[in-house]
């Protein structure tokens, strides 16, 4: 798995990372949040140099969250709901997630964030999509933070 596009040093962007495949699964297999953590964390890496609570926290919390995260990201969308590539769509909600219920870190890492895990792991030109959703749903959440800018 290649981490281009993803800052190796950040701990919290390897938890990104993580959790985004992590989604996907859940998406893809329903499996629980707990069962992902537990299968992330016995994997022959482990977490690696993630943040291990970061990303349980945006695994539990994207997943437990998932309806209004939805609801958040619906009306910036230009297609159905079921036509979102998952991987975009994991993206989505854990960035909606961050923008909403992670006032301390920055929006534009949010974003950044998302825009390069969708470069690596979406369609080839998904993140412009990603990139445009989240931007529009900080700019509702975030209004304050990025007037401050």
């Amino acid at each position: 798995m290649t981490t281009e596009g993803i800052n190796p040093t950040s701990r919290r962007g390897l938890a990104r990372r993580l959790t985004v495949q992590a989604l996907y699964q859940w998406l893809v297999n329903e499996s629980s949040p707990d069962t992902l953590i537990k299968e992330f964390r016995e994997q022959a890496d482990g977490l690696g140099r993630a943040d291990p609570e970061y990303f349980s926290e945006l695994l539990r919390g994207t997943v437990q969250e998932a309806a209004p995260l939805t609801t958040a990201i619906v009306p910036y969308i230009d297609r159905p709901l079921n036509q979102l590539d998952p991987v975009e769509y994991a993206v989505l909600l854990m960035g909606a997630y961050e923008l909403s219920y992670r006032l301390d870190v920055p929006w534009r890492v949010v974003v950044n964030e998302a825009v390069n895990l969708t470069k690596v792991f979406g369609a080839e030109d998904g993140y412009k999509f990603v990139n445009g959703v989240l931007d529009k749903i900080a700019h509702d959440v975030r209004k304050v933070e990025i007037a401050a800018n």
